[in-house]
């Protein structure tokens, strides 16, 4: 029997996320080497050495509808995810707080520059540290089940738990997103993606009023992971 309190802790955590709060992915990160990255005082990273990472799928329903552009229902769904996360980035922190930890959710999607890319921290490289994800050529955090299709938060806790691995890089020979880019920019290679011209796109949907913010889902709906739209159709279908 485990009786790493530490390892207890995590597993206490994980067990709430998952299935009282009904998130999807759940991780822990030791922060101590990026919180300096962090848009927050010193004095507030200081005293926070994890982050937990918490994920909610895209729904692949959602998605089946977006061509060259996003669409409205996936504009309303991104925003949906947001709030979620944010209320259960909210609920954790209350229940951190209450077994006398400190903790701080940082919003789901409080992007300071969109064109610079820059936030009060990195939800994706706080995941792709808990071992949710790897940087794919996409530029977004891709799962091995969920692909590209989750939304992130993440909880700075000063709670000392069970850390998480991260995950090599697996995207392998598939260029799925490359394939569909509207923008170009996705590159042969991780971490040649042109950010600049994925600012351009977004900013020409959202300009064109398709969207009231910046976001696309083109490449998203193409890196599905392991669950398929086809598989879960044919699933009805073949119900009695």
């Amino acid at each position: 029997m485990d009786k790493d309190p530490n390892s207890f802790d995590y597993e206490l955590l994980k067990k709430f996320c998952l299935e009282e709060l009904g998130l999807d992915l759940f991780g822990v990160a030791d922060i101590r080497e990026i919180r300096q990255t962090f848009a927050l005082s010193s004095s507030v990273t200081g005293r926070y050495d994890y982050a937990i990472s918490l994920g909610k799928e895209v729904l692949l329903s959602v998605l089946d509808d977006i061509q060259e552009a996003p669409t409205s229902l996936y504009f309303h769904h991104y925003r949906q995810l947001n709030s979620y996360l944010d209320r259960a980035a909210l609920q954790l922190s209350s229940w951190i707080n209450a077994r006398g930890y400190l903790a701080l959710p940082v919003a789901a999607s409080q992007v300071t520059d969109w064109k610079n890319q820059k936030a009060h921290l990195s939800h994706k490289k706080i995941g792709q540290l808990a071992g949710l994800g790897w940087l794919g050529r996409n530029n977004l955090l891709v799962n091995p089940v969920l692909g590209a299709r989750f939304r992130l938060v993440t909880v700075l806790t000063n709670w000392p738990l069970k850390t998480d691995t991260p995950l090599p890089f697996g995207c392998g020979d598939c260029h799925r997103c490359q394939a569909v880019c509207p923008a170009g920019a996705i590159k042969d290679n991780q971490g040649d993606f042109d950010h600049l011209a994925c600012f351009a796109k977004l900013k020409e949907f959202r300009d064109r009023g398709l969207v009231g913010q910046y976001i696309c889902g083109i490449c998203v709906k193409a890196c599905y992971g392991s669950r398929r739209l086809e598989d879960i159709i044919a699933k009805g279908k073949n119900k009695p």
